[in-house]
């Protein structure tokens, strides 16, 4: 079992050239435990950390519904944003700038293969994380992602996770407001929840910027205790 992960920060890049370059990472781990399994090759996988800011986009996921996204063509563009149908789990979401958004491509034989826990845990990541700003953050019945004030009628979104996995090798990840201009949310009904509001942690925290690298830090720490890994710098 490989626990060490490789982790790259891929800085602001375009959705659809990281979608393409997180592809070809899963396809060559799932390629090496096809070759294992066939030739018992022994080969061992690797595993993967990227941390990325989007430009807006808008992201529908393999069992959205395209009703949840409120513009048409020519109002994204106005919007200055792009829209894609991609192939994780979830309904529709909005990355942008000051959102700080993980892919874990890991191969979970190197850890559990237990699909429920890995979603459980990047939850987690985030939970402990945002703790250490003063928030109490939880989980909401039913709907995967980190939420806070859940069960009032100001419950509100802070993260949105959205997975594909096959052979136990994940792609795609969270996203997590962190100085996010919440105005982008009212263009969608996000993750096909309708009543529920967004929330970004400069807002809750009533300050006009937060370090991202200071949180990105702190995202990292907890994932390598609860994933018992450890990270090395590409």
């Amino acid at each position: 079992m490989n626990k060490s992960i490789y982790i790259k920060d891929l800085g602001t890049k375009d959705f659809k050239e990281t979608w393409d370059y997180q592809e070809s990472i899963f396809k060559t781990i799932l390629d090496t435990k096809i070759k294992n399994k066939r030739e018992n090759a022994g080969l061992e996988t690797k595993n993967y950390f990227f941390f990325v800011e989007h430009p807006h986009v808008y992201t529908l996921g393999k069992s959205g519904d395209l009703s949840n996204l409120l513009l048409n063509e020519e109002q994204l563009k106005e919007k200055g944003a792009t829209f894609y149908k991609i192939n994780r789990g979830g309904d529709i979401t909005y990355h942008g700038p000051g959102q700080i958004v993980g892919y874990p491509i890991l191969d979970l034989d190197n850890f559990f293969t237990d699909i429920h826990k890995y979603l459980r845990f990047l939850e987690e990541v985030i939970i402990l994380t945002l703790a250490e700003y003063g928030l109490t953050a939880t989980r909401s019945d039913g709907e995967t992602g980190v939420w806070l004030d859940v069960g009032t009628p100001f419950a509100r979104k802070i993260c949105a996770l959205g997975v594909r996995a096959s052979r136990w090798v994940t792609m795609h990840g969270f996203a997590l407001n962190v100085n996010t201009n919440l105005g982008y949310f009212d263009n969608i009904i996000p993750c096909g929840i309708r009543g529920k509001a967004v929330a970004s942690l400069n807002v809750e925290l009533g300050v006009n910027k937060i370090n991202e690298s200071e949180v990105k830090s702190k995202i990292l720490k907890h994932f390598t205790t609860l994933f018992e890994a450890e990270f090395i710098t590409e």
